[in-house]
């Protein structure tokens, strides 16, 4: 009988050697990275990250304590006292007469007007202005008023409309009784100009309701050269 002797299976050696190449490539590779995930500084990182600041530092502050003189006595300083100041006292502004003054004891210069089967009946005063303006003076002209009811309640949110010329200009002005309170809770007021300026029935007045029918007829007006009758006061006042 022939003896054979086994071929060794160089194949399968490669095989392994090969193996345990990778192993050991990735072993290093894993070392290799590790290293720089603990140490991004390390030498082996050929992309190291930007070096940290340096914290600047400051000398330790000293506080030297400042001597007292020899001699020092603590003096006390005594703060003045609160000057109380009084309040100015309030003066209460007086209420307005005309208005509240009667047919019955009308004072002269008063125009008492009835429109016949109209709800609202109109008296008429000419006044200095001064009371209401009196930093405008003789500079000041104008018609003011309020509208009541039969008990001499006032009535709010009533339009007032006065229209015509006055020194050869035209007027034509709309407003509401309660936008003028300094006349009364139902006041209203319309400025028509900057001085007095005599005039006759060329300016008219009528009161409204809140649908602008008319509560009045027309009323003819008549105002004055005169600063003691630059303003008309109206009392427009409810008899049925």
């Amino acid at each position: 009988m022939d003896n054979f002797e086994p071929t060794p299976n160089r194949s399968g050696m490669i095989w392994n050697i090969v193996s345990i190449l990778v192993v050991v490539t990735i072993i290093g590779v894993v070392g290799f990275f590790g290293i720089i995930f603990f140490n991004p500084y390390s030498a082996l990182n050929p992309f190291p990250p930007a070096p940290l600041p340096t914290l600047q530092t400051y000398p330790t502050a000293t506080i030297t304590p400042l001597p007292l003189p020899a001699t020092y006595t603590p003096t006390i300083t005594i703060q003045p006292s609160a000057t109380e100041t009084q309040l100015p006292t309030w003066t209460a502004i007086p209420s307005f007469t005309p208005f509240l003054i009667e047919s019955a004891i009308t004072p002269p210069g008063t125009q008492a007007t009835s429109s016949s089967g109209m709800p609202f009946e109109a008296t008429l005063t000419h006044v200095g202005s001064t009371y209401y303006h009196p930093d405008a003076g003789c500079n000041w002209m104008g018609v003011a008023g309020q509208a009541v009811d039969i008990n001499n309640s006032p009535i709010l949110y009533l339009t007032i409309h006065i229209s015509g010329t006055l020194g050869g200009k035209f007027l034509d002005y709309y407003s509401l009784t309660g936008t003028a309170p300094n006349y009364g809770q139902a006041g209203f007021e319309f400025m028509l100009g900057d001085k007095a300026i005599a005039s006759s029935n060329t300016l008219w007045i009528q009161l409204l309701d809140q649908q602008n029918l008319p509560l009045t007829e027309q009323i003819k007006l008549t105002t004055y050269n005169d600063c003691t009758k630059n303003l008309v006061m109206i009392r427009f006042k409810k008899v049925r």
